[in-house]
């Protein structure tokens, strides 16, 4: 049964995020505001030490739990819909899932769009993908993100699967935005109920903010479009209050037709990456709570 603080918090996350999106801020300030209610909000877990890093020349954070098993470790890759987001908004989220997956985890910043459009995310990622593997021979190394973040991580494991580059040993993905041509019904029935794109039009908006002169089907920009054969094995997350409930389940049913292992879980009465509010709420603990199980399994086989 959904708890009664979820309801509580779901209504106060609606409210806040109606009343930030009708100052209609410009995009610099937008960044600046979300990264300010974050550091309000989000509560960073006990134990998890927070050291800046450069790997592959992308710059970010490490979250490095107090108990590590092995010597493996997660790439982070942060929501906001490729136009916002930074270590600071997503800072408490992945240092949640370091300690519950019991090993370090690198986040990092990424560049954002409109400035830097498609490719210059899906860049950052293999560099700092490569970087790890480069610093970290042998480690196993795990990849996970929410929302844009969570399409950019299955990006990432399309794009090294096809250069040959050696797999990454899972992907946990939080509510991933995997169609940026927004053509799943979802994108619209949901919406209302939606805090974070309560209509079509703002994810429009960041998708061609996003995607620049590609085209919204090219496969590395919504790998809804890609071929989903020979991926590591998932574990998708997702709520029923979001628009982007349907990217879930489509990539769930075409890996398992493609023949790659993928398990979908879907929250009732969840909204866009409740995770977030973890030590606020026993559904977002639940959810980083399994997320970390799932890695910390494939990253000591």
């Amino acid at each position: 049964m959904q708890s009664l603080k979820s309801r509580f918090l779901y209504r106060l996350v609606k409210y806040q995020l109606a009343k930030l999106i009708e100052r209609n801020l410009p995009l610099p300030e937008y960044r600046l505001a979300r990264e300010e209610a974050a550091s309000r909000l989000f509560r960073m877990p006990v134990g998890v030490k927070v050291e800046a890093a450069e790997v592959g020349g992308c710059p970010g954070e490490w979250l490095l739990p107090q108990r590590q098993d092995g010597q493996g470790m997660v790439l982070y890759l942060h929501g906001g819909a490729y136009t916002g987001g930074s270590c600071i908004t997503h800072r408490a989220l992945a240092a949640r899932l370091a300690a519950s997956c019991r090993h370090r985890v690198f986040n990092p910043d990424y560049r954002l769009a409109p400035e830097h459009p498609f490719p210059a995310a899906l860049d950052d990622a293999i560099a700092a993908y490569r970087g790890l593997r480069l610093a970290h021979p042998g480690a196993a190394i795990g990849l996970s993100g929410d929302s844009a973040g969570g399409g950019l991580a299955l990006a990432l494991a399309v794009s090294l699967r096809d250069q040959g580059v050696a797999a990454p040993a899972a992907l946990a993905l939080m509510s991933p935005w995997t169609d940026l041509a927004l053509s799943h019904p979802s994108h619209v029935t949901k919406a209302a109920v939606d805090p974070y794109f309560p209509s079509k039009q703002r994810l429009s908006v960041a998708a061609r903010h996003y995607a620049g002169d590609t085209s919204l089907q090219h496969p590395l920009v919504s790998p809804h479009y890609a071929q989903l054969h020979q991926l590591p094995p998932a574990l998708i997350h997702v709520g029923t209050l979001e628009a982007l409930l349907d990217d879930s389940r489509m990539l769930a049913q075409r890996m398992n037709a493609q023949g790659s292992r993928a398990s979908l879980k879907v929250f009732p009465g969840m909204w866009h990456v409740w995770q977030t509010l973890g030590g606020r709420m026993r559904e977002a603990d639940q959810s980083v709570e399994e997320l970390g199980v799932f890695l910390r399994a494939h990253l000591q086989t």
